[in-house]
């Protein structure tokens, strides 16, 4: 038996305290056809999935959560339980697949059986067909489940642009596992002196982001569209551009590939803000950006590895290289302030405190009503090579993710061979523009391909003055 971490733990818990949210997370993969034979098809998956312990375990939980969840095995694995066949209506557009992901991603996972899903889609335009693998996020995070779904591919996922990303370049930043002091509260404070020694080193680093993510969180966002009540019915949609339009404005700007992504985003809300008669200022989108503390020794690990940055991304701003410009640097800004770190020491630091009171707590804050963040944006590097399953090439691969926490529309990035993939989950009350969205990304990043072609004024240097 394996007991989950605080943090995983913190996702059944989040969705323990709202009846209305399902936390499970999607990869959608539409191949080309044709579609192989079903039993032969359902032998593959098993034969790939089978292979990851998680996929046939179960969550145990603990009498009054005295203790941690566990995973431990299932003794009555069943495969059909879990792969589903579904057909999309005609002419399986992507309006219909988009319908049809939205409606299995809202509804939860049974926490009786192993917490995943595979989807076997077919009925699609130009006798394409689709994988939909749905797991919750208790599981793994965005990285742990892009390695996931690899799985699935004929050649286990090959080289990724995961080692691009600046923590697998860095030390672990695995989160201090110090001894749990129990319910004696006389234990707490060895525990914490030892927390404190341990952490000497950076702790002013980290308690100064954790003081700006906090108060971030505490200030209110501009009132708006995007932050409220949720139902238990979603919206999806996605955008797709080209990695080598997102090169063209790296290289003109010397910015990252996640401010462009970022940047985009930005353009498409300000947009959505307009068209909803909601005027966009300078506080009206603080976004929570998830960040990877997951190095290289830890690629293989299924869990969740991440901490949060809590920029406001400049909607108010009109000028396309100007939004790049105000995002990278915000993004530099929150990046040396300590914010990645307080995440990693918030960890450590709940570790510490029994998981009764952890449980409660998540539960409570998940119930309150919060106007600090607007939405969520996250980053996940994908495939270099476009993906082969039973031999058919995966066309597309989309990213989906869960909504939570009155946040009703959130968006996941993904990298995949050329393509730079956006996925948008909605509330469908809420956001009935969702296919708008998405095409205000597109439209943003063209936006800025068009200002990279413009010649340069002045000194002759971009609008820019960012540096990687």
């Amino acid at each position: 038996m394996e007991q989950l971490s605080t943090l995983d733990a913190g996702f059944l818990q989040a969705e323990d305290g709202d009846r209305r949210v399902s936390l499970a997370v999607g990869g959608l993969s539409i191949l080309e056809g044709p579609i192989p034979d079903y039993y032969e098809l359902l032998d593959g998956i098993s034969e790939r999935l089978l292979s990851i312990p998680r996929f046939k375990q179960v969550v145990r939980t603990q009498l009054f959560d005295l203790g941690a969840p566990e995973w431990v095995d299932t003794v009555d694995f069943n495969l059909l339980h879990h792969v589903r066949r579904a057909a999309v209506p005609q002419p399986g557009d992507d309006q219909a697949l988009f319908r049809l992901v939205a409606d299995v991603m809202e509804r939860r996972l049974d926490r009786d059986r192993p917490l995943w899903e595979c989807w076997v889609i077919e009925g699609l335009a130009e006798g394409r067909w689709a994988l939909l693998m749905k797991l919750h996020h208790c599981i793994a995070d965005g990285i742990a489940t892009m390695r996931l779904l690899a799985t699935l591919s004929d050649d286990r996922g090959g080289e990724t642009f995961v080692g691009k990303i600046r923590a697998a370049h860095e030390p672990s930043h695995e989160p201090l596992r110090l001894p749990k002091p129990g319910l004696n509260p006389l234990n707490w404070v060895e525990g914490a002196w030892a927390a404190a020694t341990a952490i000497s080193g950076v702790a002013v680093l980290a308690a100064q982001g954790a003081l700006e993510i906090a108060g971030g969180i505490l200030r209110p966002a501009a009132v708006s569209s995007l932050v409220g009540p949720i139902t238990t019915r979603r919206r999806y949609s996605a955008a797709q551009v080209s990695l080598e339009d997102v090169a063209k404005v790296r290289s003109a700007f010397d910015v990252t590939l996640n401010d462009v992504a970022l940047t985009a985003i930005t353009d498409s809300f300000r947009a959505a803000f307009i068209r909803r008669g909601e005027g966009p200022r300078p506080d009206s989108l603080p976004t929570l950006v998830p960040v990877s503390i997951r190095s290289n020794d830890a690629m293989d690990r299924i869990d969740n590895r991440v901490s949060v940055m809590l920029p406001y991304l400049p909607v108010d701003k009109l000028d396309p290289a100007e939004q790049l410009d105000a995002v990278h640097k915000r993004l530099t800004k929150v990046k040396g302030s300590g914010q990645r770190q307080a995440g990693t020491f918030f960890v450590s630091a709940v570790n510490l405190i029994p998981y009764p009171f952890t449980a409660w707590a998540v539960r409570v804050l998940t119930r309150l009503p919060q106007r600090g963040i607007a939405t969520l944006a996250t980053n996940v590097p994908g495939p270099r090579q476009r993906m082969r399953i039973m031999g058919r090439e995966v066309v597309r691969a989309l990213p989906i993710p869960p909504i939570a926490v009155q946040l009703r529309t959130v968006i996941a990035i993904v990298t995949y061979a050329d393509d730079l993939v956006f996925g948008i989950t909605a509330d469908y009350d809420a956001a009935p523009d969702v296919d708008e969205l998405a095409r205000g990304i597109e439209r943003g990043v063209a936006r800025l391909v068009e200002a990279a072609m413009t010649p340069p004024v002045g000194d002759g240097r971009k609008t820019s003055e960012a540096r990687r």
